[in-house]
């Protein structure tokens, strides 16, 4: 009975070991698949918000209706009080408008991060074999798309109402270039702001406070010039309104030098002060 037994046993035995031995040279004798490049990973993360985007394509109206209420309703509203006529006056507001709308759009990014940290996706990233950064940069990427939608839309209402750019296509092709990338480095801000407070609520909120002072006391509406002369100091030293002249002067076919040097200097000093503090609570949080 024993003798049978152990060969019963031996038997089994003899029949599983070469499928032990089949499945650990497979999983063992072959190389493990290479980690993904920073750039790979940077834009599947991108293209899963825009993804997000296709399947709740109401997160558009803040980048198409959003935009034609502000070229409009700031055109006529004060075109004819500062400028006499609004055709006039849309040659100076449209560059400025453009930059404004844009900066006040990327405090969205705060509230898509925070959104997902609450449901629990970061906790997901942050296991992958992946460049860390990865996932806040494809944020990034993917909302670049959503500001060049923003931009074409505005571009397009203000050349139905009068609106002439000097410097053509060209110059309207940098203007927007040099928006998007110091759009990129300010929204770093945001992504702070969505790992840092607890809610979508605080993220707004917080963000309204940052967005307003630096959109409204600029040269977008008005030539400082005749604001008093402390008002002026902050609006000559405000990051929106380097942008704001570089992206005006380049779209009437200039080449603002100064400006340019300003507005690439404030996009890498916000992608390095807040993309660092960024990452910081993200790898702790």
């Amino acid at each position: 009975m024993t003798t049978v037994t152990t060969d019963k046993d031996t038997s089994a035995l003899d029949f599983v070991a070469p499928k032990a031995d089949e499945l650990a040279a497979l999983l063992v004798g072959h190389e493990r698949p290479p980690r993904p490049s920073a750039l790979s990973a940077s834009l599947t993360f991108g293209r899963r918000a825009l993804l997000k985007i296709k399947h709740v394509p109401e997160q558009l109206f803040d980048v198409t209706l959003f935009p034609i209420m502000m070229v409009l309703m700031y055109t006529y509203l004060f075109g004819g009080a500062l400028a006499g006529s609004v055709s006039e006056y849309i040659q100076y507001l449209l560059p400025g408008i453009l930059v404004m709308s844009v900066v006040m759009i990327t405090m969205y990014t705060g509230v898509s991060v925070n959104t997902d940290i609450e449901k629990g996706v970061f906790d997901r990233f942050r296991t992958l074999p992946i460049w860390r950064p990865a996932p806040m940069v494809g944020y990034l990427l993917g909302d670049v798309v959503r500001y060049l939608i923003a931009s074409a839309v505005m571009l397009g209402v203000g050349l139905l109402i009068g609106y002439r750019p000097d410097g053509g296509v060209v110059g309207v092709l940098l203007g927007v270039a040099l928006l998007m990338v110091f759009a990129f480095g300010f929204s770093w801000i945001w992504t702070m702001f969505g790992l840092l407070l607890r809610s979508e609520k605080s993220v707004m909120g917080v963000s309204m406070m940052v967005i307003f002072p630096l959109a409204f006391l600029s040269n977008v509406f008005v030539d400082p010039s005749t604001m008093p002369g402390w008002l002026q100091a902050f609006v000559n030293h405000n990051p929106v309104s380097h942008v704001v002249t570089a992206v005006r002067d380049l779209m009437a076919g200039d080449w603002p030098a100064a400006e340019i040097a300003w507005s690439l200097g404030w996009s890498a000093l916000f992608a390095a002060v807040f993309g660092a503090v960024t990452m910081r609570i993200y790898n702790r949080k």
